[in-house]
């Protein structure tokens, strides 16, 4: 257990450290509470023996653990509500109706990323009962092009796919072959019609039918799958506390790029925002997630922001929330 004014103390060296990156030492403390530095190393040699302080090796200072982060989030974090600034930046991408949510979700993330410089994450996958209500194709030049599946619920999935030697008409025969066999199929049951219900044919009517069967039935298997986007991968590594580090640097970064890791950031069912400090990461020891999963009538998933253990947490709780509540709100 600690006193209240060691919880007034770690909560002001937290604030500190988040905003100038700073070890905190007794003077600078001494200022704030008007006790002397005596009476404040004592406090903080107790908030290092409980483990929510360490010192650093460059400075007589301290910085928070991350016990004293956990201890922070759990029980020293202003509850205050979202930055009006920060409100008015994503108000302006949530009130823009010309664009689809999967693109609202993806700006509202970018915007985060730019203004706390922090990386994020979303993870997504349409919900179930979303329907395949046409699918299109543009061509780029002679060896690909781009394929759009469009769902009943209005969501967008485009595609660039490579062919080798593939008529026009061919292509043209595709599309019509899909849009008119399996257009209102649920689209997590169109790989399976495309290959029992397109396969038998195709062949009867194209010619470079196996190579256009294998793109679209790829194309469908990838949209089923979770969608995984990072917004800001090199945001993070800007960071002081990886800036010096060029080994640090490579092993976040490649944590950042694997998607299979990523995807496991969704497992947890829980609804509400949770934190992950440092090692709860799986990413690096110091290294925070923020996350929360959302779920509107025609998309679900998760999204989440990456950052330093020294990082806003109150800031990116309440960006969270509002992006969440929005989200579901476009029902």
């Amino acid at each position: 257990m600690i006193s209240d004014r060691q919880e007034k103390i770690l909560k002001v060296i937290v604030d500190l450290y988040v905003k100038d990156a700073k070890p905190v030492g007794s003077k600078l403390l001494s200022k704030k509470f008007k006790l002397s530095s005596a009476t404040l190393r004592n406090d903080m040699m107790e908030l290092e023996n409980q483990g929510l302080l360490e010192k650093t090796h460059t400075s007589s200072g301290r910085v928070p653990s991350s016990k004293g982060y956990r201890y922070y989030v759990d029980h020293l974090m202003d509850t205050k509500k979202m930055d009006a600034d920060d409100m008015l930046k994503l108000q302006i991408v949530f009130q823009n109706s010309q664009l689809a949510l999967s693109d609202v979700i993806t700006n509202s993330l970018q915007l985060i990323s730019d203004m706390t410089n922090y990386t994020t994450i979303v993870l997504g996958s349409d919900s179930h009962d979303n329907l395949l209500k046409q699918i299109e194709t543009i061509p780029i030049d002679e060896s690909s092009m781009v394929v759009l599946i469009v769902t009943d619920r209005g969501h967008v999935e485009h595609k660039n796919v490579t062919l080798k030697n593939v008529s026009s008409e061919d292509i043209k025969k595709t599309v019509n072959l899909i849009n008119s066999l399996i257009v209102g199929t649920p689209i997590d049951q169109v790989s399976t019609k495309l290959e029992f219900e397109i396969k038998p044919i195709i062949g009867k009517y194209v010619k470079q039918h196996e190579q256009l069967y294998n793109a679209f039935y790829q194309v469908f298997n990838d949209f089923t799958d979770t969608q995984v986007n990072v917004v800001g991968r090199n945001k993070i590594l800007d960071q002081p506390e990886f800036s010096s580090n060029i080994d640090k640097i490579k092993k976040v970064y490649n944590k950042l790029e694997d998607k299979e890791l990523l995807r496991s950031i969704e497992e947890d069912n829980d609804n509400n925002i949770k934190v992950y400090i440092g090692k709860e990461s799986n990413i690096d020891e110091d290294v925070t997630v923020i996350k929360t999963k959302f779920k509107s009538s025609n998309q679900e998933g998760t999204i989440a922001i990456v950052g330093p253990k020294r990082m806003e947490y109150n800031r990116v709780v309440n960006m969270l929330e509002y992006i969440k509540e929005n989200i579901e709100r476009q029902d």
